[in-house]
């Protein structure tokens, strides 16, 4: 019902499908039918995946927010209408680019699936209200997203140091991480949102959870090597 709650994820996910332009509409700014001023969010999500596809090498006007009231149907139309004839003028998803499409769609899922993180590394941003339309265009800058997406963060659980404790996968909030007891933990890297609450519940003693930056993450350990073997301690006898 609020343009607030459109996600990052929804408008890099039609572009991931192919479409060749995404229209947001959202309440005028100001004017938020909920008090909730979700419009300016949906403002900035805007400015944000425009920079994201720049990044991606599609042209940013493939992607639209327009601000209007509901009762003003004919302004929706020529926003619409507009949006349709510069979509047509840019070309197929890709092939006005000069993309190869199946290249384009394996960097929109890829970058799709690190929306959570970039919301949490970008949240302060993401909520500030602009008053101005000329704060706009330098918001988000094509650097910016090159740089964050160059040196994103992962987790990984070093197999040699995992004692299979449970803590950290009981603090997962996404079922990212697949273990139990006496098998080393392993993070699904597809699953994982970034949030780092592996790595700050992990005990110092036993430090297996690694954050690595702007680096491949190692393979996950093979199945039939998960299992820990404990050592049992031997028990002296006294005879008497």
């Amino acid at each position: 019902m609020c343009s607030g709650r459109v996600d990052p994820k929804f408008v890099l996910g039609a572009f991931a499908k192919g479409l060749d332009g995404v229209f947001v509409g959202g309440c005028r700014l100001n004017e938020c039918n909920y008090v909730t001023q979700g419009n300016y969010a949906a403002l900035n999500m805007v400015l944000l995946c425009k920079k994201i596809l720049e990044h991606t090498g599609l042209h940013p006007d493939r992607l639209r927010v327009a601000f209007l009231s509901a009762g003003e149907g004919n302004l929706f139309a020529e926003a619409l209408n507009d949006f349709g004839k510069q979509v047509r003028a840019l070309g197929p998803l890709g092939k006005g680019e000069g993309m190869d499409a199946a290249e384009l769609r394996s960097r929109l899922e890829g970058i799709t699936r690190q929306i959570p993180y970039i919301k949490m590394v970008k949240k302060a941003k993401l909520r500030v209200r602009h008053e101005q339309e000329e704060d706009h265009a330098d918001f988000f800058t094509v650097a910016e997203i090159d740089q964050l997406l160059n040196e994103i963060i992962s987790y990984h659980i070093d197999p040699e140091k995992c004692q299979a404790c449970l803590i950290c996968l009981r603090k997962c909030n996404v079922d990212a991480i697949s273990g139990g007891k006496d098998r080393i933990h392993v993070i699904d890297q597809e699953r994982c949102i970034k949030c780092g609450n592996c790595l700050e519940s992990c005990p110092p003693r036993f430090g297996a959870v690694q954050k690595i930056s702007g680096a491949v993450v190692p393979d996950p350990i093979p199945e039939a090597e998960r299992t820990i073997v404990r050592k049992n301690k031997k028990v002296d006898h006294l005879s008497l």
